[in-house]
């Protein structure tokens, strides 16, 4: 059996080798170490699988896998890679809202995503349209809106590991967005690929503790 820190050391280990070592060229290299650290933090996720695990946490690991075509796919074609995040967006939303709960402190969180998302859309069409990228305006909309569903009923479960890793993914597209779309960021690359992998991670290892949950809020559905 592995040791507890070991597969995340590992993880960790080939996420810092894909940011700061490997080049830009060749671009086939560039894909394959981009993919190896998302291919480990699937192999933890199933390890944090419970032995029955509820439908919605294979949804979740159903998620990190078309979020890892996205990562290949994007280095190529961002329409191919904004497409396979949003498929991997979608399926972790419904697994996490089949796990989410309602109080006043997490519908609270409603407000901020909605205006940080308002921002941040805004901005984007903004740049888009000023540079003739109209036909990227409702993919991205599109995109903006499944990822801020996902961060809100990620919130929702109550699940600090799933709630911190939404977070990161938000954080990270956001980065990527205006860095390609509004204006250069410094030391773009890094931040984008730091919280990405961190938030996949999170996400992977949420699957943890909500099993703990999932097993009684199985079937249940968020009625906002």
């Amino acid at each position: 059996m592995l040791n507890k820190w070991m597969l995340p050391t590992l993880i960790g280990i080939m996420a810092a080798l894909y940011i700061w070592i490997i080049p830009t060229e060749p671009l086939a290299l560039k894909i394959v170490f981009k993919l190896i650290p998302m291919l480990l933090i699937i192999f933890y996720a199933f390890r944090q699988l419970p032995a029955k695990p509820v439908p919605a946490m294979r949804l979740i690991v159903i998620g990190l896998f078309f979020c890892m075509l996205g990562d290949g796919f994007i280095a190529v074609s961002f329409v191919a890679g904004l497409g396979s995040f949003l498929i991997g967006h979608v399926f972790y939303l419904m697994g996490f809202i089949k796990m989410s709960s309602m109080n006043k402190t997490r519908f609270a969180a409603l407000l901020p995503i909605a205006l940080y998302s308002f921002f941040i859309g805004r901005q984007l069409i903004s740049a888009l349209q000023t540079e003739g990228n109209d036909g990227l305006v409702i993919p991205v909309v599109a995109y903006m809106l499944v990822i801020s569903l996902m961060a809100l009923t990620a919130i929702l479960t109550g699940n600090l590991w799933a709630t911190a890793g939404s977070i990161l993914f938000v954080i990270s597209d956001s980065i990527l967005s205006w860095n390609m779309f509004v204006s250069a960021i410094p030391y773009s690359d890094v931040l984008i690929m730091t919280t990405y992998y961190s938030a996949q991670f999170l996400i992977a290892g949420s699957l943890a503790s909500l099993g703990k949950s999932g097993r009684h809020e199985e079937g249940k559905r968020l009625n906002i």
